[in-house]
Protein backbone atom coordinates (compact mmCIF):
# COMPACT_ATOMS: atom_id res chain seq x y z
CA UNK A 1 0.00 0.00 0.00
CA UNK A 2 1.25 3.44 -0.94
CA UNK A 3 1.71 6.14 1.66
CA UNK A 4 1.42 8.86 -0.97
CA UNK A 5 -0.96 11.69 -0.17
CA UNK A 6 -3.61 12.81 -2.68
CA UNK A 7 -5.04 16.31 -2.51
CA UNK A 8 -7.64 18.23 -4.51
CA UNK A 9 -6.17 21.66 -5.22
CA UNK A 10 -7.20 24.72 -7.19
CA UNK A 11 -4.55 26.07 -9.58
CA UNK A 12 -4.63 28.72 -12.31
CA UNK A 13 -3.35 28.34 -15.85
CA UNK A 14 0.30 29.40 -15.95
CA UNK A 15 -0.46 31.55 -19.03
CA UNK A 16 -3.87 33.17 -18.45
CA UNK A 17 -4.94 32.28 -14.91
CA UNK A 18 -8.10 30.29 -15.74
CA UNK A 19 -8.93 28.14 -12.71
CA UNK A 20 -8.69 24.35 -12.66
CA UNK A 21 -9.33 21.73 -10.01
CA UNK A 22 -6.45 19.27 -9.89
CA UNK A 23 -5.84 15.97 -8.14
CA UNK A 24 -2.24 16.25 -6.93
CA UNK A 25 -0.12 13.37 -5.58
CA UNK A 26 2.63 13.99 -3.03
CA UNK A 27 5.14 11.53 -1.56
CA UNK A 28 5.14 10.92 2.21
CA UNK A 29 7.98 13.48 2.46
CA UNK A 30 5.86 16.10 0.66
CA UNK A 31 7.57 15.96 -2.75
CA UNK A 32 5.28 16.58 -5.75
CA UNK A 33 4.91 13.39 -7.80
CA UNK A 34 2.03 13.70 -10.27
CA UNK A 35 -1.20 15.49 -11.07
CA UNK A 36 -4.28 15.34 -13.24
CA UNK A 37 -6.81 18.02 -14.18
CA UNK A 38 -10.25 17.13 -12.86
CA UNK A 39 -12.34 20.12 -13.99
CA UNK A 40 -13.14 22.06 -16.03
CA UNK A 41 -12.12 20.27 -19.20
CA UNK A 42 -9.62 21.89 -21.53
CA UNK A 43 -6.54 21.90 -19.32
CA UNK A 44 -3.49 19.70 -18.80
CA UNK A 45 -0.74 19.32 -16.24
CA UNK A 46 2.61 20.85 -17.10
CA UNK A 47 5.09 18.17 -16.11
CA UNK A 48 8.83 18.35 -15.56
CA UNK A 49 8.71 20.79 -12.66
CA UNK A 50 8.80 20.31 -8.89
CA UNK A 51 5.33 21.78 -8.40
CA UNK A 52 1.83 21.19 -9.75
CA UNK A 53 1.28 23.42 -12.77
CA UNK A 54 -1.59 23.59 -15.25
CA UNK A 55 -2.09 25.17 -18.68
CA UNK A 56 -5.10 25.52 -20.95
CA UNK A 57 -5.04 23.19 -23.97
CA UNK A 58 -5.48 26.22 -26.26
CA UNK A 59 -2.06 27.68 -25.38
CA UNK A 60 0.94 26.71 -27.51
CA UNK A 61 4.03 25.15 -25.95
CA UNK A 62 5.88 28.41 -26.70
CA UNK A 63 3.30 30.39 -24.67
CA UNK A 64 3.61 27.95 -21.77
CA UNK A 65 7.43 28.08 -21.87
CA UNK A 66 7.37 31.91 -21.94
CA UNK A 67 4.98 32.02 -18.96
CA UNK A 68 7.16 29.59 -17.01
CA UNK A 69 10.24 31.72 -17.73
CA UNK A 70 8.40 34.85 -16.57
CA UNK A 71 7.01 33.29 -13.38
CA UNK A 72 10.08 31.23 -12.46
CA UNK A 73 13.16 33.04 -13.85
CA UNK A 74 16.39 31.10 -13.81
CA UNK A 75 14.61 27.76 -14.00
CA UNK A 76 15.99 25.18 -16.41
CA UNK A 77 14.27 25.22 -19.81
CA UNK A 78 13.64 22.28 -22.19
CA UNK A 79 16.43 23.68 -24.40
CA UNK A 80 18.85 23.53 -21.46
CA UNK A 81 17.98 19.86 -20.92
CA UNK A 82 18.53 19.08 -24.62
CA UNK A 83 21.95 20.76 -24.59
CA UNK A 84 23.09 18.58 -21.67
CA UNK A 85 21.94 15.35 -23.34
Amino acid sequence: MSDNRNAMEHHGCIVCGRGYEMLVVYSPSGKFLDCTVMSPSGGHCVMGHDRPLVACDRHSQQEVDAALAAHYPGQETPEDREERA
